[in-house]
């Protein structure tokens, strides 16, 4: 039998309410930090589980879910301290509302310019191009989300949604889509008439280019999926397209897609919303290649770089 004493980091509505110990009928190494969280939730059901977050007495690390008691370093005598998160939102119900936004607010302005505008827009060419690009990118995000994404973390603090959800429905939707779709862009502007702008070859190409992006980013993503059986955080080395030459090649990817619209438009709100996605991704990229070279060590490719082939 093993009894774990519990206490709160700091004081709250729901640790105040705290059991002062849970007690298992098996021995320490039987006992997983995921089945102390089920303890304290049983005690307490609205302090569910992945609002939790258990450290040793004095150390602020989090403990992971499947490590047992033994193996953290808990004795007969040993304290954990509970953290309370606060809500938590699913991962994947994150990204569903992130993709959303764009999804609502392109049609909006494209098909309803008068309401923006102050009159009707003839759309160019061009136009079109970029709608139905975003339109599909965006239904490609939500597909992904629900059917081929698996989630290291099941979920995340509810008030990051908004942080979360500003980069896309703002940069990406209302931004994006207002510049883009505006007089501007029309099919009678000197912006595009008599320029490349509605030279179809042009277009084509852009348009190539950024589908070419897309569907190869789709095929990284089902890469991804198929090296983590569901239900585990297992990790592999991952192989095969675009892996061959940097750690994250759906965000290289994405990044050639954005610079196809960015190219082919030649807009501020297009290229501003390309830096701030490339800089974030390459964050992103630096810290799972650094993680993946750490992780398998000589095993990893050593030719291998985080984002941009031969380069980072």
């Amino acid at each position: 039998m093993v009894t774990v004493a519990i206490s709160a980091s700091k004081p709250g509505s729901l640790t105040r309410k705290l059991p002062e110990a849970v007690t298992f009928d098996k021995p320490l190494d039987a006992v997983t930090i995921l089945d102390v969280k089920k303890a304290i939730a049983a005690k307490n059901p609205k302090f569910y589980t992945s609002r939790q977050k258990l450290s040793l007495k004095g150390d602020n690390k989090a403990l992971p879910d499947g490590k047992t008691l033994k193996e953290v370093g808990v004795t007969g005598n040993a304290e954990l301290s509970v953290k309370d998160l606060g809500p938590q939102i699913g991962w994947k119900t994150v990204f569903v509302i992130e993709y959303a936004g764009p999804l609502v607010i392109h049609p909006l302005i494209y098909y309803l310019p008068q309401l923006f505008y102050g009159g009707p827009v003839q759309h160019s060419t061009l136009q079109t191009y970029v709608y139905a690009g975003v339109m599909f990118h965006f239904i490609k995000r939500e597909l992904e989300t629900l059917f081929i994404h698996r989630f290291s973390h099941g979920t995340m603090p509810f008030r990051n949604v908004f942080k979360n959800s500003a980069h896309y429905h703002l940069l990406s939707g209302l931004l994006l889509a207002y510049a883009i779709y505006s007089p501007t862009y029309s099919a009678n502007s000197p912006w595009i008439r008599g320029t490349i702008r509605e030279n179809p070859t042009f277009l084509m190409s852009c348009m190539g280019a950024f589908l070419f992006a897309e569907l190869s980013n789709l095929s990284t993503h089902l890469t991804l999926r198929n090296l983590r059986p569901a239900g585990t955080t297992t990790r592999a080395i991952p192989m095969g397209y675009g892996f061959s030459l940097v750690s994250c090649p759906n965000y290289l990817f994405e990044t050639i897609a954005w610079t196809a619209i960015t190219v082919m438009t030649g807009s501020w709100a297009a290229a501003l919303f390309w830096v701030v996605g490339t800089g974030q991704m390459a964050v992103w990229a630096k810290d799972k290649h650094r993680n993946y070279k750490k992780q398998f060590g000589d095993k990893y490719p050593r030719g291998r770089k985080a984002m941009f082939p031969f380069v980072f």
